[in-house]
């Protein structure tokens, strides 16, 4: 059979843990060390079950529904076995995993379905409106705000629609620099088919090996390379989406001043107003060379303010970082020696540079002497280079320290280079307490990971140990988190998106007219309700 024949296929993660069973790691000495130093953990395993113990909501679907959707897709494209749906039961946030880990009954979709062409996907989305069944699109399945939830609302039911049988390279445009390709394509699959060609796109997010190009897209994805090709919405050049309400083709120029650009309603729009199938988007010749070159500075604000400078000035690193000292002691940057003795004291950090030989050799020289005369000191490439070998690996280490009883998460925001000071340490402290509420020790860990002439994301990850409710837990201290953040005048997601965790931030974030602006989008596209209910929209 060919591909687009084939039977539903499994997503290529594991069902309650990141990523590859094959590349899963057991915690170092180091790790293990730190867990009983910092927060009085032996790292004995939690109990948890197994796959064929865990027990599935059955599907709520009914014989004529299994029908007319096996009429829409082919029989050979839907499945209501539990082995599909629990794949498709949520993302891979720590609550979803943990949830994962519930000997009780567990939500997960009703049926998977797969469709191969535009025409299928209209069917389907008039079929499932008729029929009161919402609809949540899947990609990769690395969601980490509750994008994925199965959430049914007032709904009968709910299908996931995998869509990665949209996975062609349809054009490619050597002249004008654009790619034209499937939302189904994984990050690698994408590279492999542009590179076959002598060119790629250069957005690598830590979910690179499992995410999609329709889900970068749809959460304004940002890659570790966007110092120097930005994020994945600066590359869009244009997309086709099938909504409830009829086919959006967008992006017909470089540049336009036709009215307001319609792009930006499903570039982040997480699935609630349509199901992007095709994405075009900017791409580069593959670099000539790449150079790498770490730095330390004796503190975090003496970094954040390097890393200013060099963004204001436009030197042009591909790819510049910086870990505080907490996340520099621990190794976090470097994966494969993370809790092992430290590279340096205060505060490492990352560059990168690629291109051709003789503009990586200038950006890289002027870069150099901007963070010498800021207070760095040259660690040579060895660190940097380290930190790209092991750059997609840290969610192992999360899988590991859930099991040995601990509680392991990330989180991100952005804000000016001025409120900076403010945001990162207005975040830690709401960390901090609420788990010290809790009763345990936090280890709060914070990098600078996406520059901008104006601000800087941080990215924050926690450590603690689980006490009670795992789940309340970490909700409680999320809650507290997410309204430092917003108190603070920062956003509330920088690249991780809104799904159902940030939901309950959105009116902060974009006010009652902002509110009422999307609910009116979502009514005239999808006027139903049914496409990824509970997510995105308050």
């Amino acid at each position: 059979m060919t591909r687009a024949d084939a039977q539903p296929s499994d997503p290529p993660m594991q069902w309650n843990a990141w990523g590859d069973p094959a590349a899963a790691k057991p915690l170092s000495p180091g790790i293990r060390s730190l867990l009983d130093r910092a927060l009085g953990l032996d790292g004995a395993a939690a109990d948890e079950p197994t796959r064929e113990q865990v027990r599935l909501r059955p599907s709520a679907l009914s014989p004529a529904d299994r029908d007319g959707l096996a009429a829409i897709v082919g029989a050979a494209h839907l499945t209501v076995d539990d082995s599909a749906r629990l794949l498709r039961a949520g993302g891979k946030s720590t609550l979803d995993l943990l949830r994962r880990r519930d000997f009780g009954v567990q939500d997960a979709p009703d049926a998977v379905v797969s469709p191969g062409t535009e025409d299928e996907i209209a069917d389907l989305l008039r079929f499932c409106a008729d029929r009161s069944i919402a609809v949540v699109p899947f990609g990769g399945g690395t969601s980490v705000v509750g994008g994925l939830d199965p959430l049914r609302g007032d709904f009968r039911a709910v299908v996931s629609v995998d869509l990665r049988r949209f996975d062609e390279l349809h054009s490619l445009d050597e002249v004008s620099g654009e790619a034209e390709l499937g939302a189904g394509l994984s990050g690698p699959d994408a590279e492999r088919l542009l590179g076959e060609r002598g060119f790629s796109l250069g957005h690598f997010p830590q979910s690179f090996l499992f995410a999609t190009i329709g889900g970068f897209a749809a959460t304004r994805s940002s890659g570790q390379d966007s110092a120097g090709y930005g994020r994945f919405d600066d590359m869009v050049r244009g997309l086709r989406a099938v909504t409830p309400a009829g086919v959006l083709d967008l992006g017909r120029a470089p540049a336009s001043a036709a009215g307001p650009d319609l792009r930006h309603l499903l570039l982040g729009s997480e699935g609630t107003l349509g199901i992007i199938t095709r994405v075009r988007v900017r791409v580069h010749p593959v670099p000539e060379v790449t150079r790498y070159e770490a730095w330390s500075f004796p503190d975090f604000a003496t970094g954040a303010d390097a890393l200013r400078a060099v963004v204001q000035t436009g030197t042009g690193p591909t790819v510049i970082r910086l870990s505080d000292e907490a996340e520099t002691g621990v190794n976090l940057a470097t994966t494969d020696n993370i809790g092992e003795q430290q590279i340096t004291g205060g505060c490492l950090a990352i560059t990168a540079f690629e291109g051709s030989e003789a503009h990586v050799a200038s950006r890289h020289a002027e870069t150099r002497d901007l963070l010498t005369d800021k207070g760095g000191t040259s660690l040579g490439e060895a660190p940097a280079r380290a930190w790209e070998h092991g750059r997609f690996n840290a969610p192992y280490l999360r899988d590991a320290l859930l099991s040995a009883g601990a509680l392991c998460e990330t989180l991100e925001t952005a804000t000016n280079w001025s409120n900076v000071p403010a945001l990162k340490a207005a975040v830690t402290d709401a960390l901090t307490r609420s788990l010290a509420d809790s009763g345990t020790p936090a280890l709060v860990l914070c990098h600078i990971s996406h520059v901008y002439p104006t601000g800087a994301s941080l990215y924050f990850t926690v450590v603690a140990a689980q006490r009670g409710n795992p789940i309340k837990q970490w909700r409680t201290a999320k809650a507290a988190a997410s309204d430092a953040m917003v108190r603070t005048g920062a956003t509330i997601t920088h690249h991780h998106a809104v799904g159902a965790d940030h939901r309950p931030w959105m009116r902060d974030e974009v006010g009652d007219v902002g509110v009422a602006v999307l609910r009116a989008v979502k009514s005239a596209l999808d006027p139903a309700g049914i496409l990824n209910p509970g997510k995105l929209i308050p």
